[in-house]
């Protein structure tokens, strides 16, 4: 086999080496005395009399390696050329003469089969330009001056103009391939290298945006101030338009509970009551840190409360994730507030506040996806139409979602800009920043936190696993719930909880999931997986929490009145048909990266291809996945419906995906980009129009009409309470009403109203037997196992009459306890004792030997239980 002359390359006959050439790293300028000795005695004449028709040989210049040129020490590698002949020759594979010095006097390297399939933005051909690249601005003058100094010399030595073998590498310089020259084996081998998305350079991009922005203003006539004018009014009047909107929400909701409950016109005990169940709990915490003597001695005393729930010392910050507590007393005693304002206005003007952030932040989503704030203005309008839908803050002011949604929000909106495509440097980086300290807050405000952001992390692995998205950008978000679920673990002190979570196993590994498990106890996610089992179907149960818990109206299916209001305010249909739209695009975009199209880079407006927007799937992956949650458990709709007024907004406001689907639909009597820019501006309008119509003097209603809670029986329990039993009493009754005397009086309570740890759910069932058919010695084993001293039976309990016959309390306890006849085939005994809420009523013995009534009204009876027992007849 024959050898070419030049570096022992292969001669015409053989295929030739890959090889590449490297510059010296002291200096760019080639000599002959480096390359001489290489050549072959043609290969010398023929530099020779290059070097003497030119004369003095210039300064070489590094040229751009994704050319596949020659490249200069230090650039990053790139696949070398297929052949290198020397300038003037042949190459081996596409025949012609390679006329374009890479160097002056150097060799010349044949690219058919070297150029990559997608250059990124700052190195495609332009149009105008040749063979010049974007991102090349500092050679364009000494290669245009070599190109002019060569030129005739050139063509006398091709002996000819502008036809023949000079036609091909003009095509090379214009971007196309040459002639003969087909795709090689390394165009196939790049084109499995292209379907992982690299990130785009900060740098390049920063540069190179308004060289771009500069070109297009100049095309249609604009000057770069004039659109930096324009551009600044559209940020201003967007980011106005929201934090109006989020204060007005925030006064909204302001006015509607204080036109509900009257609250300024009642006294502290009367407000008090309003909190009802774990709402109480929260709210009376935060009373203690007030009373506390300083910060750090309120803390300790959480962190080892033993006055709460008898016989039992817990720490109520990792428990009941006290970290809104713990902000909002420090804030309040910080700012000076206690002369100016009073506690409980405080509290829930900091929950009314979060809840203007949250609706601005959903503002900003809907915005930074459609390019217009008039999809931010039609996302909180339809918000506040289905409130019902979309938060619980109407009943439940101090929940723990009330606190952490709006930061969730937050951490949307900016992961929704973090993963749009030619984000600049700066803006990329705030995102970034944005999306850490919105998930770490989020993570510390929510004990169930993990599990929403495993359905985000879901949607971001099938965004990556379709490459619909740059890697780098999901594995860093991936860090970032990585290092939330650690810095969550020790400021919750050491909950294990969290180290087992399902966003833990996904981000980490599924091997390191099942060892954790193995070894790090996790009581309390136990009672959830059952609670999965029992929903799916999966598993039956005559358990009373597991029972107790299928019966709550927010852990059921959603029912029919909940689609009608979403139907009746237009959300739904629409929500539908953007779903629609997107999700087939996403799925076109998925089958073109299956057979190997790559994505464009920048997806323009007549493309008609919403689907290949990152963000924009995002949110229908996320959506889909929060759905189905909402089609299972009716308290996830208050997760679901703020995002689908998020899509569906996006959708109506969008020219694009309007023209995703007129180009399907293939219209020829309107032009399609027209008709979209005018559907993305009229329907929204008419949407909006239509809903002000309809729902706006609903809203006006809703401020102008007075309510009043009233309810004179648990007052005059909490005031006798407070009057008549000793400072050391332990309370035992439901778990809702425990929560209420925790508050209203700080006495010590059996039970409370949480469902996160397997203890308290054991108590709770046990407090309950009180509604069951017992025996008087069984219930005052009960209570006095817990060293109570007064028990409150609540007639509303006692004497239920539910819509559902088999979710009432003294149902399901007759079903765990096997006091049922004929249910469901099986057959159960009588139990030979009454009802014990019934009995104890009579005041006979031996109720009347166990237990003492000391208050009574028409809702609650209050019993001191004996502790010497007194055997009457």
């Amino acid at each position: 086999m024959s050898s070419h002359p030049i570096s022992g390359c292969p001669g015409k006959d053989a295929p030739l080496a890959t090889t590449s050439f490297q510059a010296p790293v002291e200096s760019h300028e080639v000599t002959p005395s480096l390359l001489l000795p290489k050549l072959s005695e043609e290969a010398r004449s023929l530099w020779s009399g290059r070097a003497a028709g030119r004369g003095r040989l210039g300064a070489a210049r590094p040229r751009s390696s994704r050319t596949g040129a020659l490249r200069p020490p230090g650039s990053s590698p790139v696949r070398p050329c297929a052949s290198a002949v020397p300038r003037n020759a042949r190459c081996t594979r596409c025949a012609p003469v390679q006329r374009r010095p890479l160097w002056p006097g150097t060799f010349a390297v044949c690219r058919c089969a070297a150029a990559p399939l997608r250059p990124p933005p700052a190195l495609r051909s332009r149009s105008s330009g040749g063979g010049r690249k974007r991102g090349a601005a500092p050679l364009r003058s000494s290669r245009r001056g070599m190109r002019e100094r060569s030129r005739p010399r050139g063509r006398r030595e091709a002996g000819g103009g502008a036809g023949g073998a000079d036609a091909s590498p003009r095509r090379e310089r214009r971007g196309e391939p040459a002639a003969g020259c087909g795709h090689g084996p390394a165009m196939e081998e790049g084109a499995a290298d292209l379907r992982q998305r690299k990130k785009q350079n900060c740098t390049e991009s920063d540069k190179m945006a308004p060289e771009e922005r500069n070109k297009e203003n100049s095309k249609l006539g604009r000057s770069p101030k004039y659109m930096l004018i324009q551009r600044f009014a559209k940020l201003f009047f967007g980011c106005l338009a929201a934090v109006t909107s989020g204060m007005m929400y925030a006064v909204y909701l302001s006015t509607y509970h204080e036109r509900k409950f009257w609250f300024s016109s009642r006294q502290e005990l009367e407000r008090e009551i309003t909190f009802q169940g774990d709402s109480a709990i929260y709210y009376s915490f935060y009373k203690e840190l007030l009373k506390a003597p300083s910060f750090e001695r309120g803390v300790y005393e959480l962190t080892h409360n033993n006055k709460t729930i008898s016989l039992k010392t817990i720490n109520a910050v990792q428990q009941m994730t006290l970290y809104p507590e713990l902000i909002a007393s420090v804030l309040y005693q910080a700012s000076g507030s206690e002369e100016v304002i009073e506690p409980v206005y405080f509290y829930i003007g900091i929950v009314f506040g979060l809840q203007g952030i949250y609706v601005t932040a959903l503002f900003v989503t809907s915005w930074v996806m459609s390019g217009t704030w008039l999809a931010g203005m039609l996302t909180v309008a339809w918000f506040i139409i289905n409130r019902t839908d979309t938060t619980r803050i109407d009943y439940s002011i101090p929940s723990r979602e009330n606190w952490a949604l709006p930061y969730f929000a937050c951490q949307v909106a900016a992961l929704t800009g973090y993963l749009k495509k030619n984000l600049n440097c700066s803006a990329e980086k705030f995102c970034y920043l944005l999306v850490n300290a919105s998930t770490y807050t989020f993570m510390m405000m929510w004990e169930y936190s993990h599990y929403l952001l495993f359905v985000q992390a879901v949607s971001l692995f099938l965004l990556d696993s379709f490459a619909l998205a740059q890697t780098e950008k999901v594995h860093e978000v991936y860090r970032i719930y990585l290092f939330s679920v650690i810095v969550g673990y020790l400021l919750q002190f050491e909950n294990s909880a969290l180290l087992v979570s399902p966003l833990l196993s996904l981000v980490v590994a599924l091997m390191l999931f099942k060892s954790l498990q193995m070894f790090i106890p996790h009581k309390e996610n136990g009672h959830l997986l059952k609670f999965i089992e029992v929903k799916l179907g999966l598993n039956t149960t005559k358990n009373f929490t597991m029972n107790w818990l299928l019966c709550q109206e927010s852990l059921q299916a959603p029912s029919q009145d909940f689609f009608l209001r979403l139907t009746q305010s237009s959300l739904l249909p629409f929500y539908i048909l953007v779903l629609i739209i997107c999700l087939f695009s996403a799925t076109q975009v998925i089958f073109r990266r299956i057979c190997g199209e790559p994505l464009k880079e920048t997806v323009k407006l007549e493309d008609g291809r919403i689907g290949e927007r990152p963000e924009i799937v995002y949110h229908v992956i996320h959506t889909i996945l929060l759905g189905c949650l909402a089609m299972c458990l009716e308290g996830m709709k208050y997760l679901w419906t703020p995002y689908v007024c998020v899509l569906a907004a996006f959708g109506v406001c969008s020219p694009e995906l309007w023209m995703t689907l007129f180009k399907w639909l293939r219209l020829k009597a309107v032009h399609p980009i027209l008709l979209a820019l005018i559907l993305s501006m009229a329907v929204p309008t008419i949407i909006g129009f239509s809903l002000w119509k309809e729902f706006f003097p609903r809203i006006m209603t809703e401020l102008t009409e007075l309510q009043e809670f009233y309810d004179p029986d648990t007052v005059e329990l909490m005031t006798w309470i407070k009057r008549q039993a000793p400072v050391a009493a332990v309370f035992a009754g439901s778990p809702q009403l425990m929560g209420v005397i925790k508050l209203c009086t700080g006495w010590m309570v059996s039970s409370l109203p949480l469902y996160n740890d397997d203890d308290l759910l054991k108590r709770n069932e046990n407090i309950y037997q009180i509604y069951s058919k017992r025996s008087a010695e069984d219930i005052y084993k009960i209570l006095t196992s817990y060293k109570a001293n007064f028990l409150v039976i609540e007639d509303s309990i006692c004497n239920e009459v539910g819509p559902v016959r088999g979710c009432r309390v003294k149902d399901l306890l007759d079903i765990a306890n096997g006091h049922v006849v004929c249910e469901e085939g099986d057959n159960y005994a009588y139990s030979k004792y009454g009802r014990f809420c019934h009995e104890i009523k009579m005041n006979y013995s031996p109720y009347v030997n166990y237990f003492t009534r000391v208050y009574w009204n028409r809702s609650y009876f209050v019993y001191r239980i004996n502790t010497v027992i007194s055997f009457q007849s």
